[in-house]
Protein backbone atom coordinates (compact mmCIF):
# COMPACT_ATOMS: atom_id res chain seq x y z
CA UNK A 1 0.00 0.00 0.00
CA UNK A 2 2.63 2.04 0.67
CA UNK A 3 4.32 1.54 -2.55
CA UNK A 4 1.50 2.42 -4.16
CA UNK A 5 0.54 5.92 -2.66
CA UNK A 6 4.11 6.73 -3.40
CA UNK A 7 4.20 5.69 -7.32
CA UNK A 8 0.86 7.46 -7.56
CA UNK A 9 2.64 10.50 -5.77
CA UNK A 10 5.48 10.10 -7.98
CA UNK A 11 3.72 10.10 -10.72
CA UNK A 12 1.20 13.27 -9.92
CA UNK A 13 4.06 14.84 -9.59
CA UNK A 14 4.85 13.86 -13.18
CA UNK A 15 1.90 15.01 -14.14
CA UNK A 16 2.23 18.53 -11.76
CA UNK A 17 5.86 19.30 -13.77
CA UNK A 18 4.38 18.56 -17.02
CA UNK A 19 1.82 20.60 -19.42
CA UNK A 20 -0.46 21.37 -22.26
CA UNK A 21 1.52 23.41 -24.87
CA UNK A 22 1.94 24.51 -28.57
CA UNK A 23 4.26 23.26 -30.73
CA UNK A 24 5.73 25.98 -31.93
CA UNK A 25 6.64 24.73 -35.19
CA UNK A 26 3.46 22.45 -36.27
CA UNK A 27 0.78 24.59 -34.55
CA UNK A 28 -0.44 21.23 -32.79
CA UNK A 29 -1.03 20.99 -28.89
CA UNK A 30 1.39 18.83 -27.26
CA UNK A 31 1.55 17.32 -23.64
CA UNK A 32 5.03 17.71 -22.34
CA UNK A 33 7.09 17.36 -19.48
CA UNK A 34 9.18 20.23 -19.84
CA UNK A 35 9.25 23.80 -19.67
CA UNK A 36 10.97 25.61 -22.16
CA UNK A 37 13.46 26.95 -19.39
CA UNK A 38 14.59 23.49 -18.34
CA UNK A 39 14.87 23.05 -22.51
CA UNK A 40 17.18 25.56 -22.52
CA UNK A 41 19.25 24.62 -18.98
CA UNK A 42 20.18 21.27 -20.99
CA UNK A 43 20.79 22.08 -23.89
CA UNK A 44 23.18 24.45 -22.50
CA UNK A 45 24.28 21.85 -19.85
CA UNK A 46 25.14 19.64 -23.22
CA UNK A 47 26.55 22.08 -25.12
CA UNK A 48 29.17 22.12 -22.22
CA UNK A 49 29.66 18.64 -21.66
CA UNK A 50 30.27 18.28 -25.95
CA UNK A 51 33.09 21.02 -25.68
CA UNK A 52 34.79 19.19 -23.23
CA UNK A 53 34.60 16.19 -24.62
CA UNK A 54 34.66 16.60 -28.46
CA UNK A 55 37.59 18.76 -30.29
CA UNK A 56 36.07 21.74 -32.16
CA UNK A 57 37.00 21.95 -35.50
CA UNK A 58 39.45 24.74 -35.66
CA UNK A 59 39.12 26.46 -39.16
CA UNK A 60 37.62 29.77 -39.02
CA UNK A 61 36.47 29.93 -42.66
CA UNK A 62 34.33 26.98 -42.59
CA UNK A 63 33.10 27.99 -39.11
CA UNK A 64 32.28 30.95 -39.75
CA UNK A 65 30.53 29.87 -42.95
CA UNK A 66 28.43 27.01 -40.95
CA UNK A 67 27.62 29.86 -38.71
CA UNK A 68 26.05 31.83 -41.76
CA UNK A 69 24.18 29.84 -43.66
CA UNK A 70 22.35 28.47 -40.07
CA UNK A 71 21.63 31.71 -39.09
CA UNK A 72 20.01 33.01 -42.09
CA UNK A 73 17.87 29.67 -42.10
CA UNK A 74 17.04 30.08 -37.87
CA UNK A 75 15.57 33.43 -38.99
CA UNK A 76 12.89 32.27 -41.40
CA UNK A 77 12.18 29.58 -38.40
CA UNK A 78 9.17 29.77 -36.13
CA UNK A 79 11.57 30.19 -32.66
CA UNK A 80 13.62 32.63 -33.66
CA UNK A 81 14.00 34.20 -30.33
CA UNK A 82 16.11 31.57 -29.26
CA UNK A 83 20.20 32.53 -29.48
CA UNK A 84 21.45 29.27 -31.50
CA UNK A 85 24.73 28.24 -32.03
CA UNK A 86 26.53 26.30 -34.68
CA UNK A 87 30.01 24.37 -33.97
CA UNK A 88 31.74 22.20 -36.49
CA UNK A 89 33.21 19.04 -34.49
CA UNK A 90 36.32 17.73 -35.62
CA UNK A 91 35.20 14.61 -36.01
CA UNK A 92 35.86 11.77 -39.20
CA UNK A 93 32.27 10.35 -38.88
CA UNK A 94 29.68 11.32 -41.34
CA UNK A 95 26.83 13.14 -38.69
CA UNK A 96 25.10 16.01 -38.14
CA UNK A 97 22.88 16.62 -34.38
CA UNK A 98 20.93 18.71 -32.59
CA UNK A 99 20.32 19.58 -28.46
CA UNK A 100 17.22 21.31 -27.20
CA UNK A 101 17.57 24.99 -27.37
CA UNK A 102 19.20 25.66 -30.42
CA UNK A 103 22.60 23.57 -30.63
CA UNK A 104 23.17 22.18 -33.87
CA UNK A 105 26.34 20.38 -34.56
CA UNK A 106 28.02 19.08 -37.57
CA UNK A 107 30.80 16.79 -38.13
CA UNK A 108 33.32 17.71 -40.57
CA UNK A 109 33.38 14.16 -41.66
CA UNK A 110 30.29 15.19 -43.22
CA UNK A 111 31.39 18.30 -45.15
CA UNK A 112 33.53 16.29 -47.52
CA UNK A 113 30.40 14.85 -48.96
CA UNK A 114 28.38 17.78 -49.62
CA UNK A 115 28.72 19.24 -53.29
CA UNK A 116 26.87 22.61 -52.68
CA UNK A 117 25.76 25.17 -50.07
CA UNK A 118 22.21 24.54 -50.94
CA UNK A 119 23.17 20.79 -49.81
CA UNK A 120 25.04 22.02 -46.79
CA UNK A 121 21.90 24.37 -45.78
CA UNK A 122 19.43 20.94 -46.39
CA UNK A 123 21.59 19.36 -43.40
CA UNK A 124 21.40 22.04 -41.23
CA UNK A 125 17.97 22.78 -42.07
CA UNK A 126 16.77 19.38 -41.01
CA UNK A 127 18.69 19.34 -37.30
CA UNK A 128 16.78 22.74 -36.98
CA UNK A 129 13.56 21.23 -37.73
CA UNK A 130 14.04 19.40 -34.31
CA UNK A 131 15.05 22.19 -32.43
CA UNK A 132 12.10 24.03 -33.36
CA UNK A 133 9.59 20.93 -33.44
CA UNK A 134 11.25 20.25 -29.84
CA UNK A 135 11.61 16.55 -30.78
CA UNK A 136 14.01 15.76 -27.36
CA UNK A 137 11.31 17.04 -25.27
CA UNK A 138 8.51 15.42 -27.12
CA UNK A 139 10.50 11.85 -26.96
CA UNK A 140 11.55 12.74 -23.46
CA UNK A 141 7.79 13.20 -22.61
CA UNK A 142 7.08 9.38 -24.45
CA UNK A 143 9.67 7.84 -22.05
CA UNK A 144 8.38 9.26 -19.25
CA UNK A 145 5.87 6.46 -17.83
CA UNK A 146 8.70 3.93 -18.42
CA UNK A 147 10.96 6.57 -16.36
CA UNK A 148 8.44 7.12 -13.10
CA UNK A 149 10.68 5.14 -10.95
CA UNK A 150 13.78 7.32 -11.76
CA UNK A 151 11.80 10.34 -11.05
CA UNK A 152 11.68 9.71 -7.09
CA UNK A 153 15.55 10.72 -7.09
CA UNK A 154 14.90 13.77 -9.56
CA UNK A 155 12.13 14.94 -7.23
CA UNK A 156 14.77 13.98 -4.42
CA UNK A 157 17.33 16.29 -5.73
CA UNK A 158 14.50 19.00 -6.56
CA UNK A 159 16.64 19.10 -10.09
CA UNK A 160 14.33 17.96 -12.84
CA UNK A 161 16.50 19.11 -15.55
CA UNK A 162 19.60 18.13 -14.66
CA UNK A 163 18.02 14.60 -13.63
CA UNK A 164 17.32 13.56 -17.04
CA UNK A 165 20.19 15.79 -19.22
CA UNK A 166 22.20 12.17 -19.86
CA UNK A 167 18.95 10.47 -20.78
CA UNK A 168 18.30 12.98 -23.32
CA UNK A 169 21.72 13.41 -24.46
CA UNK A 170 22.31 9.49 -24.99
CA UNK A 171 18.97 9.19 -26.68
CA UNK A 172 19.40 12.13 -29.11
CA UNK A 173 22.79 11.11 -30.14
CA UNK A 174 22.58 7.04 -29.73
CA UNK A 175 18.68 5.82 -30.71
CA UNK A 176 17.98 9.26 -32.97
CA UNK A 177 14.09 10.44 -32.90
CA UNK A 178 12.30 7.91 -35.10
CA UNK A 179 10.88 8.04 -38.22
CA UNK A 180 7.97 10.09 -37.89
CA UNK A 181 10.14 12.71 -36.11
CA UNK A 182 12.94 12.86 -38.67
CA UNK A 183 10.10 12.98 -41.40
CA UNK A 184 8.84 15.87 -39.76
CA UNK A 185 12.12 17.76 -39.46
CA UNK A 186 12.81 17.16 -43.57
CA UNK A 187 9.21 19.29 -43.90
CA UNK A 188 10.07 21.74 -41.65
CA UNK A 189 13.48 21.85 -43.02
CA UNK A 190 12.14 21.99 -46.79
CA UNK A 191 9.98 24.77 -45.98
CA UNK A 192 13.50 26.83 -44.30
CA UNK A 193 15.08 26.14 -47.56
CA UNK A 194 12.90 27.56 -49.26
CA UNK A 195 12.00 30.33 -47.23
CA UNK A 196 15.59 31.16 -47.01
CA UNK A 197 15.99 31.01 -50.89
CA UNK A 198 17.36 27.47 -51.54
CA UNK A 199 15.91 24.65 -53.20
CA UNK A 200 14.35 22.51 -51.24
CA UNK A 201 15.13 19.04 -53.25
CA UNK A 202 18.81 19.63 -51.96
CA UNK A 203 17.32 17.60 -49.16
CA UNK A 204 16.95 14.51 -51.53
CA UNK A 205 20.31 15.15 -52.99
CA UNK A 206 21.50 14.93 -49.76
CA UNK A 207 19.78 11.70 -48.40
CA UNK A 208 20.50 9.75 -51.83
CA UNK A 209 24.82 10.69 -51.49
CA UNK A 210 24.46 9.50 -47.65
CA UNK A 211 22.42 6.31 -48.76
CA UNK A 212 25.55 6.06 -51.39
CA UNK A 213 27.69 5.83 -48.28
CA UNK A 214 25.93 3.89 -46.50
CA UNK A 215 25.94 1.39 -49.07
CA UNK A 216 29.07 1.39 -49.12
CA UNK A 217 29.41 0.56 -45.94
CA UNK A 218 27.01 -2.87 -46.47
CA UNK A 219 29.12 -3.52 -48.80
CA UNK A 220 32.30 -3.21 -47.27
CA UNK A 221 31.07 -5.03 -44.11
CA UNK A 222 29.43 -8.31 -45.93
CA UNK A 223 33.39 -8.54 -47.10
CA UNK A 224 34.89 -7.52 -43.69
CA UNK A 225 32.28 -9.46 -41.15
CA UNK A 226 31.64 -6.69 -39.51
CA UNK A 227 28.10 -6.29 -38.09
CA UNK A 228 25.86 -2.38 -39.81
CA UNK A 229 25.93 -0.14 -37.46
CA UNK A 230 25.44 3.26 -39.06
CA UNK A 231 22.27 5.06 -37.46
CA UNK A 232 23.56 8.43 -38.53
CA UNK A 233 21.74 11.24 -40.48
CA UNK A 234 18.91 10.44 -42.18
CA UNK A 235 19.26 6.74 -41.65
CA UNK A 236 15.84 6.09 -41.33
CA UNK A 237 14.84 6.57 -44.80
CA UNK A 238 15.07 4.27 -47.64
CA UNK A 239 16.61 5.46 -50.82
CA UNK A 240 13.21 6.20 -52.92
CA UNK A 241 11.45 7.88 -50.23
CA UNK A 242 7.56 8.38 -51.21
CA UNK A 243 6.96 10.13 -48.19
CA UNK A 244 10.01 12.41 -48.03
CA UNK A 245 9.32 13.84 -51.81
CA UNK A 246 6.19 14.80 -50.91
CA UNK A 247 6.88 17.26 -47.94
CA UNK A 248 9.88 18.34 -50.04
CA UNK A 249 6.92 18.67 -52.69
CA UNK A 250 4.81 20.43 -50.57
CA UNK A 251 7.52 22.86 -49.17
CA UNK A 252 8.32 23.90 -53.19
CA UNK A 253 4.65 24.42 -54.01
CA UNK A 254 4.08 26.50 -50.22
CA UNK A 255 6.79 28.46 -51.14
CA UNK A 256 6.72 28.53 -54.89
CA UNK A 257 6.51 32.52 -55.31
CA UNK A 258 10.46 32.31 -53.32
CA UNK A 259 12.92 33.06 -55.32
CA UNK A 260 15.96 30.25 -55.36
CA UNK A 261 19.08 32.62 -55.05
CA UNK A 262 22.00 31.46 -57.68
CA UNK A 263 25.09 30.69 -55.50
CA UNK A 264 28.65 30.62 -57.08
CA UNK A 265 29.72 27.46 -56.36
CA UNK A 266 33.49 28.86 -56.09
CA UNK A 267 32.81 30.65 -52.90
CA UNK A 268 31.67 26.72 -51.77
CA UNK A 269 35.02 25.17 -53.63
CA UNK A 270 36.95 27.62 -51.56
CA UNK A 271 35.64 27.57 -48.67
CA UNK A 272 36.15 23.84 -48.24
CA UNK A 273 39.49 23.36 -50.17
CA UNK A 274 41.69 22.32 -47.08
CA UNK A 275 39.27 20.54 -45.16
CA UNK A 276 40.66 17.66 -43.21
CA UNK A 277 39.92 14.35 -44.47
CA UNK A 278 40.08 10.93 -42.36
CA UNK A 279 41.85 11.19 -38.91
CA UNK A 280 42.84 14.88 -37.75
CA UNK A 281 46.40 13.75 -36.24
CA UNK A 282 45.58 16.75 -34.34
CA UNK A 283 47.54 16.75 -29.95
CA UNK A 284 44.93 16.30 -27.50
CA UNK A 285 44.05 19.36 -26.03
CA UNK A 286 45.86 20.17 -22.41
CA UNK A 287 44.31 19.18 -20.08
CA UNK A 288 43.80 21.21 -16.33
CA UNK A 289 46.01 18.24 -14.88
CA UNK A 290 49.91 19.29 -14.37
CA UNK A 291 51.85 17.54 -17.44
CA UNK A 292 54.18 16.17 -14.36
CA UNK A 293 51.43 13.55 -13.56
CA UNK A 294 51.80 12.29 -17.57
CA UNK A 295 52.88 8.84 -17.67
CA UNK A 296 54.50 7.54 -20.72
CA UNK A 297 55.01 3.23 -21.82
CA UNK A 298 57.66 3.48 -24.28
CA UNK A 299 57.45 -0.21 -25.05
CA UNK A 300 53.18 -0.10 -25.81
CA UNK A 301 53.89 3.24 -27.30
CA UNK A 302 51.72 6.03 -25.32
CA UNK A 303 51.59 8.48 -22.78
CA UNK A 304 48.73 9.79 -20.95
CA UNK A 305 47.89 12.13 -17.67
CA UNK A 306 46.98 10.94 -14.87
CA UNK A 307 44.87 13.02 -11.86
CA UNK A 308 47.42 14.77 -9.63
CA UNK A 309 48.74 12.71 -6.66
CA UNK A 310 47.27 9.40 -7.96
CA UNK A 311 49.96 6.35 -7.54
CA UNK A 312 50.16 4.67 -10.97
CA UNK A 313 51.64 1.00 -10.91
CA UNK A 314 52.37 -0.88 -13.87
CA UNK A 315 51.67 -4.19 -14.34
CA UNK A 316 53.40 -4.67 -18.24
CA UNK A 317 50.15 -4.83 -20.34
CA UNK A 318 47.97 -3.25 -17.34
CA UNK A 319 48.10 -0.20 -15.44
CA UNK A 320 46.21 1.01 -12.75
CA UNK A 321 46.43 4.37 -11.28
CA UNK A 322 44.29 5.21 -7.94
CA UNK A 323 43.53 8.03 -6.41
CA UNK A 324 45.30 8.22 -2.33
CA UNK A 325 42.08 7.92 -0.81
CA UNK A 326 41.39 5.32 -2.52
CA UNK A 327 37.87 6.51 -3.61
CA UNK A 328 38.44 5.38 -7.67
CA UNK A 329 40.80 4.36 -10.09
CA UNK A 330 41.69 3.81 -13.56
CA UNK A 331 42.22 0.99 -15.14
CA UNK A 332 43.91 0.42 -18.36
CA UNK A 333 45.01 -2.19 -20.68
CA UNK A 334 46.75 -2.65 -23.90
CA UNK A 335 45.13 -5.84 -25.88
CA UNK A 336 45.52 -6.79 -30.10
CA UNK A 337 42.17 -6.65 -31.94
CA UNK A 338 41.19 -10.03 -32.82
CA UNK A 339 38.04 -9.09 -34.58
CA UNK A 340 37.02 -5.95 -36.93
CA UNK A 341 34.41 -3.78 -35.05
CA UNK A 342 34.27 -0.41 -34.86
CA UNK A 343 35.64 0.66 -31.18
CA UNK A 344 31.90 1.19 -29.68
CA UNK A 345 30.49 -2.12 -31.02
CA UNK A 346 33.98 -3.56 -29.29
CA UNK A 347 33.05 -1.84 -25.92
CA UNK A 348 29.87 -2.42 -25.58
CA UNK A 349 30.37 -6.35 -26.93
CA UNK A 350 33.61 -6.52 -24.09
CA UNK A 351 31.73 -5.42 -21.19
CA UNK A 352 28.26 -7.50 -22.78
CA UNK A 353 26.29 -4.35 -22.44
CA UNK A 354 23.64 -3.49 -24.92
CA UNK A 355 23.72 0.39 -25.05
CA UNK A 356 26.33 2.47 -23.24
CA UNK A 357 25.16 6.17 -21.76
CA UNK A 358 26.88 9.26 -23.30
CA UNK A 359 28.25 6.95 -26.05
CA UNK A 360 29.90 8.59 -28.63
CA UNK A 361 32.38 8.09 -31.16
CA UNK A 362 36.05 10.90 -31.19
CA UNK A 363 39.20 11.14 -33.19
CA UNK A 364 42.18 12.01 -31.58
CA UNK A 365 45.97 12.23 -32.25
CA UNK A 366 44.97 10.22 -35.24
CA UNK A 367 43.27 7.39 -33.47
CA UNK A 368 39.63 6.14 -33.78
CA UNK A 369 37.76 5.88 -30.13
CA UNK A 370 34.59 5.59 -28.47
CA UNK A 371 33.31 6.27 -24.99
CA UNK A 372 30.54 6.16 -22.62
CA UNK A 373 29.00 5.11 -19.62
CA UNK A 374 28.96 1.93 -18.50
CA UNK A 375 25.72 0.63 -15.80
CA UNK A 376 26.31 -0.28 -12.44
CA UNK A 377 26.31 -4.12 -12.18
CA UNK A 378 26.86 -6.68 -9.34
CA UNK A 379 30.53 -6.06 -9.27
CA UNK A 380 30.66 -2.50 -9.44
CA UNK A 381 27.89 -0.63 -7.28
CA UNK A 382 28.52 2.92 -9.44
CA UNK A 383 28.03 3.55 -13.16
CA UNK A 384 32.15 3.97 -14.71
CA UNK A 385 33.40 5.62 -17.55
CA UNK A 386 35.20 3.44 -20.38
CA UNK A 387 36.63 4.14 -23.34
CA UNK A 388 38.96 2.28 -26.66
CA UNK A 389 41.56 3.34 -28.57
CA UNK A 390 42.36 1.72 -32.11
CA UNK A 391 45.89 1.80 -33.15
CA UNK A 392 47.04 -0.44 -35.59
CA UNK A 393 46.52 -3.75 -34.27
CA UNK A 394 46.64 -2.76 -30.84
CA UNK A 395 43.82 -2.08 -28.63
CA UNK A 396 43.63 0.34 -25.86
CA UNK A 397 41.17 0.40 -22.92
CA UNK A 398 40.02 2.39 -19.97
CA UNK A 399 37.52 2.43 -17.72
CA UNK A 400 37.00 4.68 -14.66
CA UNK A 401 36.12 3.32 -11.45
CA UNK A 402 34.34 5.01 -8.72
CA UNK A 403 34.56 2.83 -5.35
CA UNK A 404 33.43 5.25 -2.16
CA UNK A 405 32.69 8.86 -3.69
CA UNK A 406 34.04 11.67 -2.21
CA UNK A 407 31.88 15.09 -1.70
CA UNK A 408 32.72 17.90 -4.93
CA UNK A 409 34.49 15.69 -6.80
CA UNK A 410 33.27 15.34 -10.39
CA UNK A 411 34.76 11.81 -11.20
CA UNK A 412 33.67 11.89 -14.55
CA UNK A 413 35.88 15.08 -15.43
CA UNK A 414 38.82 13.43 -13.75
CA UNK A 415 38.70 10.34 -15.83
CA UNK A 416 37.60 12.24 -19.31
CA UNK A 417 40.75 14.60 -18.97
CA UNK A 418 42.85 11.81 -18.55
CA UNK A 419 41.24 9.94 -21.44
CA UNK A 420 41.99 12.74 -24.08
CA UNK A 421 45.33 13.49 -22.74
CA UNK A 422 46.13 9.85 -24.08
CA UNK A 423 48.39 10.21 -27.26
CA UNK A 424 50.69 7.85 -28.81
CA UNK A 425 54.55 8.21 -27.34
CA UNK A 426 56.19 10.00 -29.72
CA UNK A 427 57.54 12.79 -27.52
CA UNK A 428 58.02 16.24 -29.36
CA UNK A 429 57.96 14.50 -32.83
CA UNK A 430 55.93 16.05 -35.51
CA UNK A 431 52.59 13.94 -36.07
CA UNK A 432 51.58 12.51 -39.58
CA UNK A 433 50.29 15.25 -41.89
CA UNK A 434 46.24 14.71 -42.75
CA UNK A 435 44.53 14.35 -45.63
CA UNK A 436 42.75 17.08 -46.96
CA UNK A 437 40.42 17.73 -49.40
CA UNK A 438 41.36 19.70 -52.75
CA UNK A 439 39.61 20.74 -55.96
CA UNK A 440 41.16 19.89 -59.82
CA UNK A 441 39.07 20.32 -63.19
CA UNK A 442 39.00 16.79 -64.97
CA UNK A 443 40.50 16.75 -68.25
CA UNK A 444 39.77 14.87 -71.12
CA UNK A 445 39.52 10.82 -70.58
CA UNK A 446 40.38 11.04 -66.80
CA UNK A 447 38.77 8.20 -64.31
CA UNK A 448 38.21 7.85 -61.17
CA UNK A 449 40.71 4.88 -61.56
CA UNK A 450 43.28 6.87 -62.59
CA UNK A 451 43.05 9.71 -60.28
CA UNK A 452 42.88 7.16 -57.21
CA UNK A 453 46.34 5.24 -58.56
CA UNK A 454 47.73 8.13 -57.36
CA UNK A 455 46.35 8.88 -54.15
CA UNK A 456 47.63 6.97 -51.14
CA UNK A 457 44.66 6.70 -49.14
CA UNK A 458 44.64 3.22 -49.28
CA UNK A 459 42.13 0.59 -49.77
CA UNK A 460 38.56 1.32 -51.90
CA UNK A 461 40.63 4.50 -53.12
CA UNK A 462 38.04 4.90 -56.03
CA UNK A 463 35.29 4.02 -54.11
CA UNK A 464 36.37 6.72 -51.62
CA UNK A 465 36.75 9.32 -54.68
CA UNK A 466 32.99 8.21 -56.10
CA UNK A 467 31.35 8.64 -52.67
CA UNK A 468 33.08 12.19 -52.31
CA UNK A 469 32.20 13.30 -55.74
CA UNK A 470 28.59 11.94 -56.44
CA UNK A 471 29.18 8.95 -58.56
CA UNK A 472 29.08 5.87 -56.46
CA UNK A 473 28.98 3.58 -57.45
CA UNK A 474 29.72 3.86 -61.23
CA UNK A 475 29.92 6.55 -63.82
CA UNK A 476 33.18 9.37 -64.72
CA UNK A 477 33.57 12.73 -65.12
CA UNK A 478 32.78 15.00 -67.56
CA UNK A 479 35.71 17.14 -68.99
CA UNK A 480 36.08 20.70 -67.53
CA UNK A 481 33.94 19.30 -63.87
CA UNK A 482 35.21 20.18 -60.62
CA UNK A 483 36.07 16.99 -59.08
CA UNK A 484 37.58 16.72 -55.20
CA UNK A 485 40.64 14.81 -54.62
CA UNK A 486 42.70 14.16 -51.56
CA UNK A 487 46.25 14.83 -50.81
Amino acid sequence: MVYRISLLFVMGAVFLLSGCATNPATGDAEFVTMSESSELEIGQEMHQKILETQPIYEDEKVSAYVNRVGQALTSVGERPELTYHFTVLDNPQINAFALPGGYIYVNRGLLAYMHSEAQLAAVLAHELGHVTARHAVQQDTARTGAKVLSVMSVLATGSWAVGDAASLWSSAAVMGYGREMELEADGLGARYLSKAGYSPHAMIEVISTLKDQEKFTRHLNAKTGRQQTYHGLFSTHPRNDTRLKEVVNKAAELEKNTQVMEKDPAEFRNIMEGLVYGPSYRRPAQTKQSEENRFTHSRLGFSLVFPENWQVTNAGHTIVAEAPDKSALIHMEVTRRQEELPPGNYLRKYYDVPLLMRSEDFSQAGMLGHTGIRPADDKLAEPSRVAIFYRGSLIYMLQGEVHKPAPDTDYDKLFLDSIHSFAPARGTAALPKAKTISYVQASPGMTFADIAKRMRIGRYAEEQLRLINGYYPSGEPQEGEWLKIIK
